[in-house]
């Protein structure tokens, strides 16, 4: 009884490789898209951004950066129970996140090789970084006795076709919310080292900088189309991301938030300011942002938060299958409604923000 409590029990593939956790509509999700479309795109009227930011790439600033030293070599046993689990869920979730970006970068950069040299050699420095998060993060499993089959996560997951401004909406998004997310709890453990519970929260400093660096190149790649920022499509398009990127970390930490609590932090509080400052980000390239102040904006995140719990005891009960299915159903159809009314809150204009940062 007091092994399972100290090592939760994971499904493996085969000894020390853990099975990949179930797709579901929170988990990371791994893109493809219109290669041909992003080959003919015209990047001239903001090249000398791009190749700014590719000097930056070049430059590499971690090369060195992701080498464990010897606080990695003891064992950690003493993280165990729900703590551990947790620990490994998030290990792997970040772990899976940043495989797929490298998935995403590398086919860009091989694509783009011969039709856009500056995209391609972006892409593939950014799939040289993803590719260092992801192999630390497996990495760092590995002190738990598990790893990820990096191989086989290419081959079995599904992939989410995004035309090319939907990749660059959703990939700034993801790569300046990461930023936060790193940096915040980088800041948290600085101020408090008694918090700090595994060493890989040492390394959050200098890998969040590669996060923003990568969130300024889709800013910069935005920017060389305008037409897909300056139109009303663009409006409702951001609103669309900005709000499913905010609602899956919310629904996703609060769901974990005994891990955000094990490192001294209360995972609510924690989302409202990343929430909060990827918001503010987000106006300096977004025509739009959304108005994270209004008190319904957390009140019906709220709501599918209490959802979502009825949701998992259902799927943990003994009833059958169809019994399942129809008690789900309403707390799905609450689910969509609370999306759809924070989808048509009043949004926030950001020209005027975006004429005072520039």
């Amino acid at each position: 009884m007091v092994d399972s409590l100290k090592k939760p029990d994971f499904q493996e593939m085969r000894p020390g490789v853990k099975v990949p956790s179930k797709e579901t509509i929170l988990t990371p999700r791994f893109y493809t898209t219109d290669f041909d479309e992003m080959a003919k795109m015209d990047i001239s009227v903001n090249e000398d951004e791009l190749i700014a930011i590719l000097e930056e790439f070049r430059t590499d600033y971690n090369r060195h950066h992701f080498v464990r030293d010897e606080e990695f070599a003891q064992s950690w046993d003493h993280i165990d129970g729900d703590t551990r689990r947790l620990f490994v869920e998030f290990l792997e979730r970040s772990c899976t996140a940043e495989f797929s970006g490298f998935l995403l970068y590398k086919e860009l950069g091989r694509r783009l090789k011969n039709k856009s040299p500056i995209l391609a050699e972006c892409f593939n420095l950014m799939s040289r970084d993803e590719a260092r998060h992801a192999g630390f993060l497996n990495k760092a499993m590995s002190d738990f006795n598990l790893s990820l089959d990096l191989g086989f996560l290419t081959k079995s997951r599904k992939y989410t076709f995004f035309k090319p401004k939907f990749i660059f909406y959703a990939t700034y998004l993801s790569e300046k919310i990461g930023y936060w997310r790193y940096i915040t709890i980088y800041r948290h453990l600085e101020a408090h080292p008694e918090d700090r519970i595994y060493p890989i929260f040492r390394f959050f400093e200098n890998w969040c900088q590669d996060e923003n660096r990568h969130g300024d190149f889709f800013d910069a790649i935005m920017r060389a189309q305008p037409q897909i920022l300056n139109d009303w499509q663009a409006k409702l398009w951001c609103r669309f991301f900005l709000l499913s990127v905010f609602a899956t970390m919310y629904l996703n930490d609060v769901q974990r938030a005994d891990f955000y609590a094990a490192i001294g932090l209360n995972a609510r509080d924690y989302d409202k300011y990343v929430i909060e400052k990827t918001n503010e980000t987000s106006g300096r390239v977004f025509p739009i942002i959304l108005d994270v102040e209004d008190p319904q904006f957390y009140e019906r995140l709220e709501l599918c938060v209490k959802n979502n719990e009825k949701l998992t005891a259902i799927a943990n009960s003994n009833k059958s299958g169809v019994v399942k299915l129809f008690q789900k159903l309403p707390l799905y159809l609450s689910n969509g409604w609370q999306f759809l009314k924070l989808y048509f809150m009043k949004p926030i204009e950001t020209a005027t923000m975006q004429t005072s940062v520039r």
